[in-house]
């Protein structure tokens, strides 16, 4: 179903979600989606997330940025909140994986994982990225979506493209780390992928209903 004309607002400052998302929805059918950044509609917001779930911190920044919006027309609001799940640190970094990355020496974080994981064997390496989409319609009905891409903790940095903790996160059933795959390759398992794709197919069949 074509979703040409159909406008989305990302609530986020991060450009390289921005990125993703693009290439995501171009990748699996939607590219006549037209994404739009808070600083092209002339929005300067950047809501605290202080929920204890993906789903809370979600729907904190898709409420916050459709309230800022007033009158939608026709206007959807799309946000995520995602975290790295590393099981021999209890799920750490999880929600906090952003802060991770900025209290980091040198804001590497993935330089301090790999320190954190130096004694941890292969068999107890296992990790997970989880992505929470929440989307608002204009109605402001809200909406949510779950993608999760299993894998692993490797043991160096390997690959040049991604972005957070890509490089350091070994794909499932797979022997290269995620930075090493093609965006195209990527977007197919990663955690934002499968949830975006979700999305995609929700916004196709609010189509047909129309």
């Amino acid at each position: 179903m074509d979703l040409k004309n159909l406008t989305i607002l990302i609530a986020s400052n991060n450009a390289h979600k921005l990125q993703e998302f693009r290439e995501i929805f171009a990748q699996f059918g939607a590219e006549g989606v037209e994404m739009f950044t808070p600083k092209s509609l002339g929005f300067d917001l950047d809501p605290e997330e202080t929920a204890d779930t993906y789903v809370g911190n979600a729907l904190i920044k898709a409420r916050a940025f459709y309230a800022a919006l007033k009158n939608p027309r026709g206007l959807y609001v799309m946000a995520d909140d995602s975290g790295l799940e590393v099981d021999a640190l209890s799920g750490r970094p999880g929600l906090l994986s952003a802060r991770y990355h900025k209290a980091a020496p040198n804001h590497d974080g993935c330089a301090a994982l790999l320190g954190e994981m130096t004694a941890v064997p292969d068999d107890q390496r296992s990790a997970r990225f989880r992505a929470v989409i929440a989307l608002v319609v204009p109605s402001g009905d809200e909406n949510l979506f779950e993608g999760i891409c299993e894998g692993g903790i490797g043991y160096q940095k390997r690959g040049e493209g991604g972005f957070g903790f890509d490089p350091v996160f070994k794909v499932a059933n797979d022997s290269r780390h995620l930075a090493e795959l093609s965006a195209q390759e990527k977007h197919v398992i990663s955690h934002r992928g499968v949830a975006a794709r979700q999305v995609i197919a929700f916004l196709q069949s609010v189509r047909t209903q129309i």
